[in-house]
């Protein structure tokens, strides 16, 4: 896990208490203690930072909510061009708000559905990531055409990432991706995973289907 220099931790902190104020406001996250949210959810998203592109470009968090971790990752990255993304549009204001109080001139926020995103920046992004977003299989239909040939699909996922890779018969290869790596941590005393989907076909132009049907009609079943 990356080790973090003065300015960067004084940065996050004055995020995560940015984000108890806006929780108030609109519902990004559980807790309300600042130091639950380091301990629980800064922490976690930091674990990611060290699969992040090595080269510069753009990145994007989808159904970001509070910026977990595409907040963490414009801090620990500067370089990096991030995308903050959740189709809420309330969350996405509170969002921009954070992201200007805090000086981030590498961020950007957009309140729209994955798939709309994806009409106006197909195969755009070096990664996409989500953190408790949705089943595995939906996060590999709603990112994979979002990512470039050649990207990654990162899902943090909790211990019952077992069962639902063991849901998923299908190939991953009819949506351009490779088959699932796993790295495994853990934080408070809980498993954690990291699922990385590299990209190394185009995505089918049949995907994204139209909003909802990734939930509704599972592409593995």
């Amino acid at each position: 896990m990356i080790v973090l220099d003065e300015k960067q931790e004084a940065l996050l902190r004055r995020y995560v208490s940015l984000l108890v104020e806006a929780n108030s406001r609109a519902r990004l996250i559980g807790p309300s203690d600042p130091e639950i949210i380091w301990s629980e959810h800064v922490l976690d998203c930091l674990a990611t930072v060290d699969v992040l592109p090595r080269e510069r470009g753009l990145v994007l968090d989808l159904g970001s909510g509070g910026g977990l971790p595409g907040m963490i990752w414009a801090v620990c990255r500067p370089d990096l061009q991030v995308v903050l993304c959740d189709s809420v549009r309330k969350k996405a204001e509170q969002l921009r708000l954070m992201v200007a109080f805090l000086g981030l001139e590498n961020v950007r926020v957009e309140a729209v559905r994955s798939e709309e995103l994806a009409a106006r920046e197909r195969e755009t992004f070096l990664l996409v990531g989500a953190r408790a977003l949705s089943h595995l299989g939906t996060v590999a239909e709603l990112c994979a055409p979002l990512v470039q040939v050649g990207g990654s699909v990162l899902a943090m996922k909790g211990p019952g990432v077992e069962k639902e890779l063991a849901e998923i018969r299908n190939p991953w290869a009819l949506l351009g991706l490779a088959s699932p790596e796993m790295m495994s941590y853990e934080l408070n005393g809980k498993s954690r995973y990291l699922v990385l989907l590299r990209k190394n076909a185009a995505c089918p132009s049949a995907i994204p289907r139209r909003p909802g049907m990734a939930e509704k009609h599972p592409w593995w079943r």
